[in-house]
């Protein structure tokens, strides 16, 4: 796919374009690296003119290209009219100011704006700040427009979705779209709400009618490729992210996303060796509560903190018999059990020290000191990407502190799970100030 180039509309001339000509305008400069640059040596060159008409340009640009304190100050001094207070309007409303966004919106109104955009507007704040009810009264007050308008069912559609009615935002998406086929954010929402629901097949119809179009989607080609390499669908993948690449070079998602699909091409899964794997994690994790032993056995062993096969395989002879009240008695029915299951204490030290591939894992008894109420979120909480999630379900992970008990070579070891998604998951668990277990 060729980069997008620019439509001829010129943002800073005598006449400013239409609202829908700055959409199109829009559309083409972010959908890439080199539109942005370009766009923003043109506000360059007309950022010091004074005229009404090009000040006003300048800070709808400096909204397109993100700037928006700059954009602000611009659009501040620029001329009243209805375009100024619509862009002022996205711009607050992107900085999170939405009592601000809502008065500029009455402006535009005042100003001889449409009354549906501003209606439409307005919901779209309304939802975005969580006021709900104030969306909802919003989008009646122009229900007139229903099977009439796509911009209004994509609307109540982006309500419905985030009051969790999935059901009746894909209805109202699929209507949006009825009525133009063309509404890219429409098929976007739909396509990633079939993405969410595991309608796979779906969900890939929908992100390549978005992928087949012009200006690049990168959300969408991104989107699209984690479905073809969950489907080992490799080449189709990569053929995604390149088109992303192409346009967007130094995209660091895309990037990571390369490179994960590359490994993914070579990687091989054990199913065997994951399976002793598991039984050793489950021999490991036995309790020693589970075995008989004597009363000053068990007390000891509480005392030092010792809980399961893996905490004695940490812990040496010394260890144990340096603990007041543990003798030899103590130690040889330790032993016993060890050796019933060809183990013996101190083995974990010892192959960490001699650097064995078959390592015995460390139970981290850390997670006792953590704050409870993080590690028992349920790991949907995490807002994780949908390869992230299945992975999740494949290795039975449903709660935060179960997450943390996993190492990145556990993780790295399910079935394509790449590095983009390990990084995901070490990044939102560093948010909480907690991380995956390691083995160091």
């Amino acid at each position: 796919m060729e980069v997008a180039t620019q439509p001829e509309i010129n943002l800073f001339g005598d006449e400013l374009p239409s609202i829908e000509d700055i959409k199109r305008l829009s559309l083409n400069v972010r959908c890439s690296e080199a539109n942005m640059l370009a766009f923003g040596k043109q506000v360059d060159e007309n950022m010091s003119k004074t005229s009404p008409t090009t000040r006003l340009g300048v800070g709808i640009a400096l909204y397109i290209l993100g700037k928006d304190e700059e954009a602000l100050q611009k659009l501040e001094k620029a001329e009243d009219r209805r375009e100024k207070f619509i862009y002022t309007a996205l711009t607050l409303r992107r900085r999170g100011r939405y009592d601000e966004a809502i008065e500029n919106l009455a402006k535009y109104l005042k100003a001889g704006g449409d009354a549906l955009t501003s209606s439409l507007e307005k919901a779209a704040i309304y939802r975005v700040a969580g006021e709900f009810e104030k969306a909802e009264k919003e989008l009646k007050s122009c229900a007139n427009f229903e099977n009439v308008s796509a911009e209004y069912h994509y609307q109540v559609g982006r309500l419905q979705e985030a009051e969790g009615l999935y059901d009746e935002a894909v209805n109202n998406y699929q209507t949006a779209l009825e009525l133009s086929a063309e509404h890219q954010e429409a098929l976007f929402h739909l396509a990633y709400r079939c993405d969410l629901s595991g309608n796979e097949d779906a969900a890939i119809d929908y992100y390549e009618q978005i992928g087949s179009t012009s200006p690049v989607h990168v959300n969408a080609l991104l989107n699209l490729a984690v479905l073809f390499e969950d489907k080992g669908q490799f080449d189709r993948a990569s053929q995604c992210v390149d088109i992303v690449l192409k346009s967007h070079p130094n995209h660091a998602r895309a990037i990571l996303f390369k490179k994960d699909i590359e490994s993914s091409k070579t990687m091989f899964y054990d199913e065997e060796k994951e399976k002793k794997k598991t039984r050793k994690n489950q021999i490991l994790e036995t309790p020693i509560s589970d075995f008989e032993l004597s009363v000053r056995s068990r007390n000891c062993l509480k005392k030092m903190n010792i809980e399961t096969i893996g905490d004695l395989l940490n812990t040496t002879e010394a260890d144990l018999l340096s603990y007041k009240n543990f003798g030899e008695t103590s130690l040889r029915e330790i032993k016993v059990i060890l050796e019933s299951k060809n183990l013996h204490l101190g083995m974990a030290l010892e192959e960490k020290q001699f650097g064995s591939i078959d390592d015995v894992e460390d139970i981290d008894d850390d997670e006792e000191e953590q704050d409870q109420g993080v590690l028992n979120k349920p790991v949907e909480d995490l807002q994780m990407s949908v390869r992230a999630r299945k992975c999740m379900e494949k290795l039975e992970i449903h709660t935060v502190g179960e997450l943390t008990r996993r190492t990145e070579a556990e993780l790295l070891g399910c079935k394509n799970f790449g590095v983009t998604s390990l990084n995901e998951i070490k990044k939102a668990l560093s948010n909480l100030g907690i991380s995956l277990r390691s083995l160091d």
